[in-house]
């Protein structure tokens, strides 16, 4: 029996110095296993407790149960301290320096079109004129037929048309179609602009897309002449570039106006002295316009005896590549960030 007790005693006291000696959770551990684990130390010494005189067993196993216990706190104790040092450490390693100045956030921006279309609506606003939609996928009765384009007329080469059920349903060309609906529905005084996107089928180059914006607009009223188009649109122009703009209006041909023109304005880039954005003559064409055809008004129920309009339509694009002189509008949607970010 004592030689049981001082191995135990000797067992114990050597397995406190090797527990205090651990230094992190992994080399304590390491002692668990060597000394409480299933094959450790002090299981060797109980087993060999089975091999005592039957007088001897109980003093024996109680004193092997104590040091067992003995054991089994000092290494909660040195598991929950080693455990405390290791949580301090790392949030010593993790601490925010809460003085520092905070990191910028990189947000993203409006694209060039998207601020462009944004100018350009609050301007009509400004000017009286409502926003109204409408769908991208069109019939050719409001794309082409009630826009004076009927079926076989050569002006239908002036779009290449992309046809989802040919020959009655395409991809609208132009955002017209969305005026010939608002007249349907409603009756003059009308005064709406119809931003949106069109789809073309044409090749692509520095000053052609497939898809691309419209902004166009109309006025249906009483006595409304050319003067009330020009002033609008002179008034548009010092709005979106600068107050003292000259503008320039010349001849021009589109279906479903009579008479028609195009608009041209001084070069913002030169601002009429002549650069290569304007190819050296002062002036860039900006949009096209005319008076309502009678033909049109007829065919949304309007009697053009009573009442006529303008229209005009513009690019989006058109004007940001003038604005920031960019030379390619193949830019604005091949989603270089490199590009965008520009605009930011």
């Amino acid at each position: 029996m004592a030689d049981v007790s001082g191995a135990l005693g000797t067992l114990t006291q050597q397995a406190l110095r090797e527990l205090a000696d651990a230094q992190d959770v992994g080399a304590l551990e390491e002692w668990r296993t060597a000394v409480l684990g299933r094959n450790g130390s002090l299981a060797g010494h109980m087993r060999a407790i089975g091999q005592l005189p039957p007088d001897q067993r109980p003093g024996a196993g109680q004193a092997a149960n104590a040091a067992k216990r003995a054991l089994e706190t000092a290494y909660d104790e040195r598991e929950s301290q080693l455990r405390s040092v290791a949580l301090d450490s790392q949030i010593e390693a993790d601490r925010i320096d809460l003085t520092l100045p905070a990191r910028r956030l990189h947000t993203g921006a409006l694209h060039p079109t998207t601020q462009t279309l944004r100018r350009i609506t609050s301007i009509f606003r400004d000017l009286g004129f409502r926003v109204t939609e409408g769908p991208e996928v069109e019939l050719d009765w409001y794309n082409f037929e009630a826009l004076n384009i009927p079926e076989e007329h050569p002006a239908r080469d002036m779009w290449d048309t992309f046809y989802v059920n040919p020959p009655s349903v395409v991809m609208r060309t132009h955002t017209s179609p969305v005026q010939i609906r608002t007249m349907e529905h409603s009756q003059p005084p009308v005064r709406v602009i119809c931003p949106g996107r069109c789809y073309r089928y044409e090749a692509q180059d520095a000053s052609h897309e497939w898809m691309f914006y419209q902004v166009e607009g109309l006025a249906v009223d009483q006595g409304l002449t050319m003067a009330d188009l020009k002033g609008v649109l002179v008034a548009f122009a010092q709005r979106m570039f600068w107050p003292d703009i000259q503008c320039r209006f010349r001849c021009d041909y589109f279906p479903f106006v009579e008479p028609g023109m195009e608009m041209s304005v001084q070069c913002p880039v030169c601002r009429g002295s002549g650069c290569r954005v304007c190819k050296a003559s002062g002036w860039l064409e900006l949009l096209g316009a005319g008076m309502v055809h009678p033909e049109v008004l007829r065919k949304v129920g309007y009697d053009p005896d009573a009442v006529n309009g303008f229209a005009f339509g513009m690019g989006p694009e058109s004007i940001a590549m003038v604005t920031h002189a960019i030379d390619d509008i193949r830019l604005f949607y091949g989603n270089d960030l490199r590009f965008l970010q520009q605009f930011a």
